[in-house]
């Protein structure tokens, strides 16, 4: 069946009937939605939106993620023929999942852009949907949790990061992927102490109530322990999953605006993410790949797995 498919499907973001459903369209042709879902603006009976903010003018060192929805997608033409390895189930035909486009924003307006992002996302929610992000540098966060905590309350977060992202920075006006977890906590968005970091390897002089798991504790308990204690520390409260991709070793994920060597590798942060299947998630993003310095697209092919993983994770505790 799926080679008969191959053979006749094309451009499936525009003219699949069903928004459920494998796909089996040439992965090196097409319009290139992400896991060749249907892209749509109607968000009528949709289980969970992905959508792109390709912004990236609050980087501290290289730009380039704006750049970032558009590789994932292509990365992730690679997947949609089989359900995902490992998961024993086939999120993509119980849910109805749709490509709703890009985040518009004016470019050069950057002030206006947190509450743009926040009403975005903030109508994704309200139409009953869940709400998948490609980033993008790690600052569209804040306004994406604003708008989660809105609707769920103060949120429980999963960061996987090289960076704490805490840097002190009191100006709620300043917009800087370094600062935006420190803000979300200051204003009562993420309860930190129910949450957790994940592969930090570099300096932070106050957690600010976090649990971390830093990248050498990673390599040191596996993977499996890493899981079990996220979830321990989680519960089942409502919780937020954000995935800066520099969590890898820039020997997995080169093409980040700010790679730190001594990362987790793309099994250790596979294993992570399917032990965590069962958290109460409500949503997630995945950040900061950077195609100008990923000459081999590895790290958009790891944006996309990590994304599908999100997406698998948010299906786990919805499935029939």
């Amino acid at each position: 069946m799926a080679l008969e498919d191959a053979k006749t499907e094309v451009d499936g973001a525009f003219t699949r009937q069903d928004r459920r459903g494998l796909s089996f369209e040439n992965a090196f042709g097409g319009a290139t939605s992400f896991l060749r879902r249907q892209y749509s603006k109607d968000l009528t009976g949709v289980d969970l939106a992905v959508t792109g903010v390709p912004f990236d003018q609050a980087v501290t060192h290289r730009t380039g993620t704006r750049f970032g929805p558009r590789a994932i997608r292509e990365a992730s033409t690679l997947q949609p023929y089989d359900p995902p390895y490992g998961w024993g189930f086939d999120p993509l035909g119980e849910f109805s999942v749709v490509d709703y486009g890009d985040l518009a924003f004016d470019y050069a307006k950057t002030a206006d852009f947190p509450a743009t992002l926040r009403a975005h996302i903030g109508g994704i929610l309200d139409a009953g949907a869940g709400s998948l992000v490609l980033g993008g540098d790690h600052s569209i966060t804040l306004p994406i949790l604003q708008a989660h905590a809105e609707r769920f309350g103060p949120l429980r977060v999963i960061q996987f990061d090289a960076h704490s992202d805490l840097w002190v920075d009191d100006d709620m006006d300043r917009i800087d992927h370094g600062t935006f977890m420190y803000k979300a906590v200051k204003t009562g968005l993420v309860d930190a102490k129910n949450s957790v970091q994940i592969g930090i390897r570099t300096e932070c002089e106050d957690y600010h109530g976090f649990n971390v798991i830093d990248a050498p504790a990673v390599h040191q308990m596996g993977p499996a322990a890493v899981a079990a204690r996220v979830k321990e520390v989680v519960g089942d409260a409502p919780c937020y999953l954000t995935f800066d991709i520099d969590a890898l070793d820039p020997a997995f994920a080169p093409g980040t605006g700010t790679p730190v060597w001594g990362g987790l590798a793309s099994w250790q942060a596979a294993a992570i993410l399917r032990g965590l299947a069962g958290v109460n998630l409500t949503g997630g993003d995945v950040v900061e790949v950077s195609p100008p310095y990923d000459t081999t697209g590895a790290t958009a092919v790891a944006g996309a797995h990590v994304a599908m993983e999100i997406l698998c994770l948010w299906a786990w505790t919805r499935r029939r």
